[in-house]
């Protein structure tokens, strides 16, 4: 029997991440199946409705198991309570079987939002979890701070007053290093400072320790070194493997090796160190081989595998110091107190002394009418100086009651004026003499003057009260009534008497009064004051006064100067100066000018007045003549068709017009002039007009730069030789700019 089978084709897997599954597709897969196994069934099918409960019946037998279960599952993902309570089943041993790396990245976030919320929500909380773990860790580091500050204190204090102590302070302060650094220097027997763990076969540094405070270089540095060195004795002297170079020293510091199977240990030690140090680093290096062994035979430079190895290393790091067995040093606190109980006493009385000393500079501060300008203490004495009014207290009475010995005070005052109201009423009192009538007063800040007075009182007073100072208190004399102007004429004429009187260079031999008019005779130097210009601003007046004056020769200096000054015509360089009624002349002149002035010496001499000339120094012509002839030769030289000289000749420029002007100042002295012309030169090359246009342009250029120098252009003459100067033949290079030049005559008038 045959039969026709169509193919089956088969339904197609939903997605993966679908959890549905495809009915439709199952359904006509099996009515499929159905009509190949049965011919005749699959033409009854054919006109079988779609809605066949029999399809239904089928469809229950084959997949109702499978469309039970994804209807409860799909119950349990629409519930989250109940899709909690199945993942939490299923959550710990989903974490314990993923990765650590995946699952920290992942769990991170979530663990540190959930402890920042902590935080936030009750601090307490997560300070009462660390608790039990934070205090013993700081409790620890405290402990063995404060342990080693005490050991610090108590070897500084151990050593402080011993004579060893005092030494080793010295010795901080000579070095600049600290005092707890000098005393381990000194009472250390040996320290371990740094211990390194070394490859055997390949040199590499393993681990390295060093103890506190100990200088390093690059450690692995040094164990290259260490191992080179081994290499060179292994092979210098055909040593055995397993040996090795034992003990390094130089200076203060010890190296000693111990070789092992797979690494060597080396230690740094400074001092002294006992026999037994090798023991324990024998043994420390058997540990680290019994522990690492099969990672020391297979490092390749990773250290990972050598976790701990530095805590073994550590052990070997060790210090010891000298036992000190002496007592208390009671003998140098004994000498120190000695020292300084004396040493305090005298501290305290120069502070209390200089305390005294400071009140009564205080005091005389508060003075009116005195100035401290300066004032101090050395050696023992008090030196005070600065400014004090001739009325006010006396600086030297006011020592007493201060306790300050008036012995050890050295005062210096210079007097002066103050404008306190009280010093000033008792000056204008003392200097204008007021009458009985007449009553001076300090009201605020202004000098009051009252009563009846005649003119030339009130005249006085008006001259005194422009004369006060400014900042100076008012003297206000509105209040004081004239009542005699006879008397104030006789007054003003006195006073015009006594001008005369004061005058340098004139004798008034006779004066009166009479009829209103004045009479006055005398005689007079002609270098002195005019009588007649004495007058105004006096008061008087000049249609009744009648003088008669004899012209004389004053012997007054100041005249005697003036005298000499027209008759000598010094010049510039000598000055005359009034010294103690003698006449000094200082300075230069000519030998002409100083044997006038030693005849005028001698002539005043005879008068009896003094003029030295011994400071007058000769004014020699060789040191016009020698300056001449340097300026005389110096060139100022121009490159090839220029007409400014190069740069090279900026700083002969500057030295020709220093001489310049030396030389002029000089010839001033020697009461001639100088000047100076500037002859500008050119080489052959070219026309004839044009070399003297260059060298008279090279000329005037010369004299602007002198002039810019400070040089007098009046003292400057300026003229172009052209070709017609040379200063060498033009048979080569040289010669031709050697003509470029400009150079200098000096002329004396």
């Amino acid at each position: 029997m045959t039969s026709t089978v169509d193919p089956i084709s088969l339904p197609q897997r939903a997605a993966s991440n679908d959890p549905e599954i495809d009915r439709e597709a199952l359904a006509n897969l099996l009515v499929e199946i159905a009509r190949n196994v049965d011919p005749d069934y699959r033409a009854r099918l054919d006109g079988v409705p779609t809605a066949d409960p029999r399809m239904e019946t089928l469809r229950q037998l084959l997949v109702g198991r499978e469309i039970s279960e994804l209807s409860r599952v799909a119950h349990l993902l629409d519930e989250p309570e109940q899709l909690a309570s199945a993942v939490g089943g299923v959550l710990p041993s989903a974490a314990a079987r993923a990765p650590h790396v995946q699952l920290g990245e992942a769990l991170t976030p979530a663990v540190e939002r959930a402890v920042q919320r902590s935080i936030q929500k009750s601090p307490r909380t997560l300070t009462d979890i660390l608790y039990p773990v934070f205090l013993p860790a700081i409790r620890k580091s405290i402990g063995e701070k404060i342990d080693q500050t005490f050991q610090s204190l108590n070897e500084t204090l151990r050593h402080i007053f011993t004579w060893h102590g005092l030494k080793w302070r010295f010795e901080a302060w000579r070095t600049g290093a600290s005092f707890s650094e000098v005393v381990l220097k000194h009472s250390l027997v040996y320290r371990v400072e740094h211990v390194f763990l070394i490859n055997r076969n390949s040199g590499i540094l393993i681990a390295h320790v060093t103890a506190d405070n100990a200088t390093s270089e690059d450690p692995q540095l040094i164990s290259s070194m260490l191992s080179a060195i081994q290499d060179f004795v292994k092979d210098s002297f055909n040593e055995k493997e397993q040996s090795g170079l034992d003990t390094i020293r130089f200076g203060e510091l010890r190296l000693w090796s111990e070789v092992g199977p797979f690494a060597t240990l080396v230690a740094v030690i400074r001092g002294n160190p006992p026999e037994e140090l090798h023991e324990i680093v024998r043994d420390v290096l058997f540990r680290i081989h019994d522990e690492y062994s099969q990672a020391l035979e297979q490092f390749d430079g990773d250290s990972s595998q050598l976790a701990g190895i530095e805590t073994q290393l550590q052990s070997c790091v060790e210090l010891k110091q000298e036992d000190s067995n002496q007592g208390f040093p009671w003998l140098v606190v004994a000498a120190v107190l000695l020292v300084l109980i004396p040493a305090g006493g005298w501290f305290f009385l120069s502070w209390q002394s200089g305390q005294r000393w400071q009140a009564y500079v205080s005091r005389l501060s508060t003075q009116p009418g005195i100035i401290v300008a300066e004032q101090k203490v050395r050696d023992g004495q008090f030196y005070i100086a600065g400014l004090r009014d001739p009325l006010a207290a006396d600086p030297q009475a006011l020592l007493s009651g201060t306790q300050v010995d008036p012995a050890r005070v050295h005062s210096q005052w210079q007097f002066y004026q103050s404008l306190d109201p009280e010093f000033v009423l008792k000056r204008l009192t003392a200097s204008l003499t007021p009458p009985k009538s007449v009553r001076l007063s300090i009201v605020e800040d202004r000098i009051v003057a009252e009563g009846d007075a005649p003119d030339t009182w009130i005249d006085r007073a008006r001259a005194a009260a422009r004369q006060l100072e400014a900042g100076g208190p008012v003297f206000d004399f509105s209040k004081v009534r004239d009542v005699s102007p006879e008397a104030r004429a006789a007054e003003h004429w006195q006073t015009y008497v006594s001008r005369l009187e004061a005058q340098p260079g004139i004798i008034v031999a006779q004066q009166r009064a009479s009829g209103g008019h004045f009479y006055i005779s005398g005689l007079r130097d002609p270098q002195a004051a005019d009588p007649q210009a004495l007058l105004s601003g006096t008061g008087v007046d000049p249609a009744r006064v009648h003088s008669q004056w004899q012209f004389y020769q004053s012997l007054d200096p100041k005249f005697v100067v003036k005298r000499l000054m027209a008759s000598l015509t010094p010049p510039d360089s000598v000055r005359f100066s009034i010294i103690k009624d003698r006449i000094v002349v200082v300075g230069e002149a000519p030998a002409a000018w100083i044997d006038r002035a030693r005849v005028a010496a001698q002539q005043l001499a005879a008068d009896g007045l003094s003029l030295e000339i011994s400071e007058l120094r000769e004014l020699t012509p060789q040191k016009l003549t020698h300056l001449r002839e340097a300026i005389q030769a110096v060139d100022i030289l121009f490159d090839s068709g220029k007409a400014v000289p190069g740069p090279e000749q900026l700083p002969v420029l500057d030295k020709l017009a220093n001489q310049l002007k030396e030389l002029a100042k000089d010839a001033r002295k020697a009461g001639v002039t100088a000047q100076f012309m500037l002859t500008g030169h050119s080489d052959a090359v070219g026309r004839e007009t044009a070399n003297a246009s260059i060298s008279a342009a090279r000329a005037e250029t010369v004299r602007a730069l002198l002039k810019k120098r400070g040089v007098a252009p009046e003292s400057l003459l300026v003229r172009g030789a052209g070709t017609f100067e040379p200063a060498e033949t033009e048979n080569s290079r040289t010669g031709s700019s050697a003509n470029r030049r400009v150079s200098v005559t000096v002329n004396f008038h």
